[in-house]
């Protein structure tokens, strides 16, 4: 017989993060039935005004406990601390590098259409900087279906149908995401290593993240990336990288408690990179490799948040220990052409680029064109989901 307490254990949970009961919440009779925005507006108010209110305490929390703190704490690199630069610093930074070329931005993109029996995946990559768009690759990957040769076409037919079945549509997709969560941020990088000529190099995200230090599994993946990263510090050390996403929620709290043109430098990247190779599982002649690298280069790479103006998100910075402080002012300087999004505008021209280039729109316009060629028409092009 079922514990109770354990059926009751999800329950908790939800309550708890939702303040409703779930059992109450799937009866429709507590349902409105009625389609009056006025109560709706309110609600909305409501809760809004209670979760901002409550993060201006947590900022000024924040601010006046743990932000002094960050300087000589336990265990923390000898760069941690909290810092500010001035306006006429980051004016400097854009007259004497950004606007003279002097800063390369690399931004990549990754579209798929996906179908029963076929795949495509374009990858497109652009390296811009202020002096113009100095570059551009792009690759095509197909999806095949492999089919064994049967002298029984009924069994055949059986087989590819089983097979089908087997790998569910919500799967279709394990090379885009291969794509876009491995080879797209491999190839940025070896595009700044590579090709990249300026004097600084900028990227988008954390420089080492898990699918490059692990390899995620392939073998190839694995030794390309760690190449790739290795020469990245020790070649090219004046780089920044930039992240605009919400997954290192902690440390954007921290961010938030910042004002404008303030950043804390926090820790190297050695600690999370060592659990990433802990957690994975890897053959024994790849596991050595990985750990040198981390052990190597990891202690080299610095993360941050910085934020250009109270009326912009902090944002997450990666840097090598030897230019954090000039590396994080270029991020800055790009980022306060544009206060409102508080992002360096050059990756925001970069990213443009790349989709006016290598878009979704004219990606599909080339597999429509194709599929109609080959006299199919709109038979295997399948209409994006309603329900999200």
């Amino acid at each position: 017989m079922t514990d109770p307490d354990v059926l009751d254990e999800g329950d908790d949970d939800f309550r708890k993060a939702f303040g409703a009961d779930l059992a109450s919440l799937l009866d429709l009779e507590s349902w409105s039935q009625d389609m009056d925005l006025g109560p709706v507006i309110q609600s909305f108010r409501k809760e809004v005004t209670q979760a901002v209110n409550k993060e201006d305490y947590l900022r000024e929390l924040v601010r006046r406990e743990l932000l002094p703190r960050m300087q000589g704490r336990p265990g923390g690199p000898p760069e941690a601390g909290l810092y500010q630069c001035t306006e006429e610093e980051l004016t400097d930074i854009q007259q004497g590098l950004l606007f003279r070329g002097n800063v390369d931005a690399v931004c990549g993109s990754a579209v798929s259409h996906d179908n029963l029996s076929l795949g495509i995946t374009q990858l497109g990559l652009v390296i811009a900087n202020y002096g113009g768009t100095s570059g551009s690759l792009s690759q095509r990957l197909f999806r095949r279906e492999v089919a064994d040769t049967h002298a029984n076409a009924f069994q055949e037919a059986c087989d590819f149908i089983e097979r089908r079945q087997n790998s569910p549509y919500g799967e279709r997709d394990s090379l885009s995401k291969l794509a876009r969560r491995c080879i797209r941020p491999y190839a940025e990088r070896a595009l700044l290593v590579h090709r990249a000529e300026a004097e600084w190099r900028m990227g988008v995200g954390n420089p080492c993240t898990r699918e490059l230090v692990t390899g995620a599994g392939y073998h190839s993946l694995l030794h390309a990336s760690l190449d790739v990263l290795r020469r990245l510090v020790t070649e090219h050390p004046k780089f920044v990288f930039i992240s605009d996403d919400l997954e290192e929620r902690g440390l954007l709290t921290l961010g938030h408690a910042l004002d404008s043109r303030e950043y804390l430098v926090l820790e190297t990247l050695e600690r999370e990179c060592h659990q990433y190779v802990d957690e994975w599982e890897f053959r024994n002649q790849n596991s050595p490799r990985a750990r040198r690298f981390v052990q190597d280069c990891c202690p080299l790479i610095l993360r941050g948040v910085y934020r250009v103006s109270t009326r912009a998100a902090p944002r997450l910075f990666y840097a090598h220990r030897d230019h954090v402080h000039l590396a994080v002012r270029v991020a800055m300087a790009d980022s306060h052409l544009y206060p409102e999004r508080g992002l360096p505008m050059l990756l925001g021209v970069a990213a443009a680029t790349c989709r006016s280039v290598f878009g979704e729109d004219g990606f599909l316009g080339l597999v429509q064109d194709a599929y109609a060629q080959a006299g199919a028409s709109l038979r295997y092009l399948h209409a994006p989901s309603r329900r999200r």
